[in-house]
C-alpha cells in the first residue's frame, strides 16, 4: 500500500487552479466578440446568442469547481521530463476542457439532477444547449494546436492530434460499455477484466491523454509515451475505483456536505468493481437481490442501504482498494527510472498517492 509522501498535494493542486483557469480563458473567452472570434464569417455574427449558447454555460459549469487534476498531471509530467514549460503549458486545455465536455454529456445521458452540488447544466439551460455546449468542448481546446504552430514542430503537432483522436475514440467506447451495463440491456454481468478495460477507456483515457501529450511535447519516444500513458491510465482507473467506493462508504451527511447525492451509483445501477466482486462472493440469493435492486434504479433509501450493506458484507471494498493500490504501484515502478530526481517527480508521486487515498 502507498505511504503518503511528506508533501501537501492538495495545496499544490489548489495553487495551480488560477493558472489553469487563465490558460483556459485564452482559448475559450468568457465573452466571445469580434476581436477574439476564431471562426471566419461572411455575414453578421450574433455574438449575444453565441455567448448564451456556448461561453456562458461553459464558464458557469467550470465555476462549479472540480479537482482539475488532469491538467496538473500534464504539467507535472511535462516539468519532470524537462519540457520548455513556456511553450507547452497551454496544451493543458485539451484534456481539461474535453473532460468537462464529457461530464456535461454524461449528466444528460444519466438524467442527473445535480453536479457538484449545483443543478446539472441541462437543468439550467435545457438539453439542446447543454448537448451543443458539451460537444463544443471537444473541439474548442484544439485551437492551441493552431496557435502553437510557430513554437512546436509540425510532426509533434501531428502527434498531438493523433493522440487526441485515439483517446477520444476510446472514451466513447468506454461510455458505451458503461451505459449498456448499467441499463442491463444485454442481461449479462461484466467480469473484473471487462470492468478494468471499460474504466481504462472511460476514466483512464483522459489521464492517459494528458500524460501522452506531455511526453510527445517533451520530445520523448513512443516507448516512453507508452510507459507514462500506462501510468496515467492506472491512476485514472484507481481514481474511478476510489470514486465508486466513496459512493458506498461515505455517509449520507458527508456526501451532502460535498454536494453529492447519496447512493447515486446504486440508483443508476452502476456495475462498479465493488459490485462485480460482490456478485462473485455473495450467495446466489443475495447476488440476485443485489442485481434486482441495481436493475430497479430505485431512489428508495432503504433499498439503497440494503445494496450497500450487501456490498460491504461481501468483502468487495477491501478487494477493490487492493486492486487500485496494486495498479498505481506497479505503473509507478515503470516510470520511476525514466525520471531524474526533482521536485516535479516528488510531487508526481505524491499526486498519484493522493488520487488513490483521497477521502472525497
Amino acid at each position: 500500500m502507498f505511504i503518503m509522501s511528506n508533501v501537501d498535494i492538495i495545496k499544490f493542486i489548489e495553487g495551480k487552479k488560477n493558472f489553469i483557469e487563465n490558460t483556459i480563458e485564452k482559448y475559450v473567452p468568457k465573452e466571445i466578440n469580434k476581436s477574439n472570434f476564431r471562426s471566419k464569417s461572411n455575414y453578421k455574427v450574433d455574438f449575444e446568442a453565441i455567448n448564451y449558447g456556448i461561453s456562458k454555460p461553459l464558464w458557469n459549469f467550470l465555476g462549479y469547481g472540480g479537482k482539475r487534476w488532469r491538467p496538473v498531471l500534464f504539467l507535472l509530467i511535462s516539468e519532470a521530463l524537462g519540457s520548455n514549460m513556456e511553450k507547452v503549458s497551454d496544451f493543458l486545455v485539451i484534456p481539461e476542457i474535453a473532460h468537462n465536455g464529457t461530464i456535461v454529456i454524461d449528466d444528460i445521458e444519466d438524467n442527473a439532477e445535480l453536479r457538484r452540488g449545483k443543478p446539472a447544466l441541462h437543468k439550467v439551460y435545457g438539453e439542446d444547449i447543454a448537448i451543443n455546449c458539451g460537444n463544443a468542448m471537444y473541439f474548442l481546446p484544439l485551437q492551441v494546436v493552431e496557435d502553437k504552430k510557430n513554437d512546436i514542430p509540425i510532426d509533434t503537432l501531428f502527434r498531438v492530434y493523433s493522440i487526441y483522436l485515439e483517446e477520444m475514440r476510446n472514451l466513447h467506447y468506454g461510455q458505451a460499455l458503461d451505459i449498456t451495463w448499467h441499463k442491463g440491456i444485454l442481461k449479462k454481468e461484466p467480469t473484473v477484466e471487462e470492468y478494468l478495460q471499460m474504466t481504462a477507456f472511460k476514466t483512464g483515457t483522459l489521464a492517459r491523454m494528458a500524460a501522452r501529450l506531455a511526453v510527445a511535447l517533451s520530445g520523448g519516444s513512443e516507448i516512453v509515451e507508452s510507459k507514462f500513458g500506462n501510468f496515467a491510465e492506472s491512476i485514472g482507473i484507481a481514481f474511478q475505483i476510489q470514486d465508486d467506493l466513496l459512493d458506498i462508504i461515505t455517509s449520507e451527511k458527508e456526501r451532502e456536505a460535498f454536494g453529492k447525492s447519496y447512493g447515486n451509483d446504486i440508483s443508476e445501477g452502476k456495475r462498479s468493481l465493488a459490485v462485480i466482486y460482490s456478485m462473485m462472493n455473495l450467495s446466489k440469493e443475495k447476488k440476485d437481490r443485489l442485481i434486482k435492486i441495481l436493475n430497479s434504479h430505485t431512489t428508495d433509501k432503504k433499498s439503497i442501504e440494503e445494496a450497500i450493506n450487501l456490498i460491504k458484507e461481501s468483502g468487495a471494498i477491501e478487494l477493490s482498494k487492493g486492486v487500485a493500490n496494486k495498479l498505481v504501484i506497479e505503473s509507478w515502478n515503470q516510470i520511476d527510472s525514466e525520471l531524474k530526481d526533482s521536485e516535479a517527480k516528488l510531487y508526481l508521486k505524491a499526486f498519484s498517492e493522493f488520487l488513490v487515498n483521497r477521502k472525497i
